[in-house]
């Protein structure tokens, strides 16, 4: 694959990262967690760490975050949504790299718990109170499903990614 061709599939999958960030935010889940979502954009995220790597992947969620802040959220928002993101990217991509018993959707939970941990340690600096931590038990439970779901998600997108790419490479 040549760099073009590389940079349009990077393309392509930031615009569906930010789609599912925006179909994310329409849809009404049930409170049984006040503020936690499914991580829809981490499907993209997981994906392009496996078939392209950290830095690509680095790459992706920063852009996404940023087109999201300026189409559909607000810079509070952001804040939460680019130190998130980072952090759980950092966090899935050494899951993939030397935790290698771990399947996607091992590696997907632990990314999934680091973006709540990482989320709630922003809200407890922006709002000055470590009180904040003591929701993060309720995140790390549910946590544990969204991240399954993500991780279940990204094995299917990964393996038809692939048998793209390879297909892209025989009209070569």
């Amino acid at each position: 694959m040549n760099k073009l061709q590389r940079y349009i599939f990077l393309a392509l999958l930031t615009a569906g990262a930010l789609i599912l960030s925006i179909i994310e935010g329409m849809i009404p889940l049930p409170y049984i967690a006040p503020g936690a979502k499914l991580g829809l954009s981490n499907i993209v995220t997981l994906s392009v760490i496996v078939v392209f790597g950290f830095k690509d992947a680095l790459l992706v969620v920063v852009i996404r975050c940023i087109l999201l802040m300026l189409v559909a959220t607000n810079p509070i928002t952001f804040i939460y949504s680019i130190v998130s993101g980072i952090v759980s990217t950092i966090v899935m991509s050494i899951g993939c790299r030397y935790l290698k018993k771990l399947s996607l959707i091992g590696v997907s939970v632990l990314g999934a718990m680091a973006h709540n941990a990482s989320q709630i340690t922003v809200a407890a600096i922006l709002f000055n109170t470590p009180n904040m931590y003591y929701y993060l038990p309720v995140l790390a439970f549910v946590s544990i499903f969204t991240g399954c779901f993500v991780g279940y998600t990204s094995i299917f997108v990964t393996d038809n990614l692939d048998r793209t790419l390879l297909k892209l490479k025989r009209e070569i």
